[in-house]
């Protein structure tokens, strides 16, 4: 069969043009996924949390490129920001990942106070925003949002367990009838604590709870004295408590200071989760705070054997050590039986009950960072064997 010169070049023409078409498709199949990441690396949102979830965002990119990449084509590129914990810097910064990096996902954002303002920035954009911590109700209600995506709880769920918890536990735990049991809500005024805090009241008031006040306050303030001051007036058997962890630990420090005393605190989310930062602070003396109810500091250390503390008796008016002698204080033989006056009794966890967990704990940990952690991503040890659930 004669092959003519037309159909030579018209088959060699199809030829180069699949082979070029092929090499752009594969040049296409290699080239990365550009997202960007923006957490809190610097600034008082970072100790509270954030930079635990931008390690967490960097191993799951890691454990995906390591598999082949998304559909085993595609790795990811991870482009970082820092938000500085600002809100005006959170926007800066995602507006240059769009327009600069040309990224077509954001990842990210700790804080709901930069969650709301972000979400209207990227829908404006119609790129991709992806949140992965912010709570706070207000960043997607009653928006009719496109591109903003939050795969987590939000922050009327904190309030309703709360509340749910209270009512279910309270003649249990407390010894008192949820009907008697008279609550108070303080929060920081950002949508995060703001959001859980009307949850908090609205819920507790569905459930029959007293609900004696809701305070807000900034979570820069430098003092929360009055904030103090009308927690004592008021005189709440629990306080519900939203906040990050600067506001919290000067929030206990003024507490304990006062005298001010409750029988149970409830702390949603943020810094009540930071036990380190709160250790570092206040010590070992996180689990002997005269005025913090032995259930407190069950919740602020679920291990600490607190039903070996004596509680303060109520004519004490400064703070001690539990049934220690100091001038101006209790002495020993005021402060009495744990037996007779404890609220809540806690199961005690001996000392080779603990040593055992901690070691099945660290254990754990070890065996997660040998087989899919890389050392760079590793925090210290003693935060590090919190991270697990």
């Amino acid at each position: 069969m004669r092959t003519s010169r037309r159909s030579l070049l018209k088959n060699s023409a199809l030829t180069l043009g699949a082979l070029s078409l092929g090499g752009r498709i594969a040049r296409a199949q290699e080239q990365p996924i550009r997202i960007g990441v923006i957490y809190d690396l610097s600034g008082p949102f970072a100790a509270a949390g954030s930079v635990a979830c931008s390690i967490g965002a960097q191993i799951a990119i890691d454990l995906v490129n390591e598999r082949g990449g998304v559909a085993g084509k595609y790795k990811i590129e991870p482009i970082n920001a820092d938000s500085q914990s600002k809100a005006d810097a959170a926007i800066n910064e995602v507006e240059r990942l769009i327009s600069q990096e040309k990224v077509e996902v954001v990842l990210g954002v700790y804080s709901s106070a930069h969650a709301v303002p972000l979400a209207a920035k990227v829908e404006e954009h119609k790129k991709i925003l992806w949140i992965t911590t912010a709570v706070a109700t207000a960043v997607v209600k009653d928006r009719k949002l496109t591109h903003v995506f939050r795969g987590q709880i939000h922050s009327d769920q904190y309030g309703e367990a709360a509340a749910g918890f209270l009512a279910d536990n309270a003649k249990a735990k407390l010894g008192v009838e949820p009907s008697t049991l008279k609550v108070a809500i303080i929060h920081e005024d950002g949508p995060y604590g703001v959001g859980v805090g009307e949850a908090g009241e609205q819920f507790s008031k569905q459930r029959g709870l007293q609900v004696l006040m809701r305070e807000g306050y900034s979570a820069g303030a430098p003092d929360l004295s009055s904030l103090v001051t009308k927690l004592k007036r008021a005189r709440a058997d629990v306080i519900l408590h939203t906040g990050y962890n600067p506001d919290i630990t000067l929030f206990l420090r003024q507490a304990r200071e006062s005298g001010l005393r409750f029988k149970m605190l409830i702390g949603n989310g943020a810094g009540y989760s930071q036990l380190d930062k709160l250790r570092a602070t206040f010590g070992n003396d996180i689990d002997n705070f005269c005025n913090i109810d032995p259930v407190a500091a069950q919740l602020l250390d679920p291990w600490s054997s607190v039903t070996s503390q004596r509680p303060r008796p109520p004519t004490c008016r400064r703070m001690c050590r539990w049934g220690s002698t100091r001038p101006g204080c209790c002495s020993t033989t005021c402060c009495p039986s744990p037996k007779k006056n404890m609220a809540v009794s806690m199961p005690r966890r001996s000392a080779r009950q603990l040593s055992m967990w901690t070691s099945r704990r660290v254990a754990r940990f070890r065996v997660m960072a040998s087989s899919s952690i890389r050392p760079e991503h590793r925090l210290p040890d003693k935060t590090s064997a919190r991270l697990l659930p």
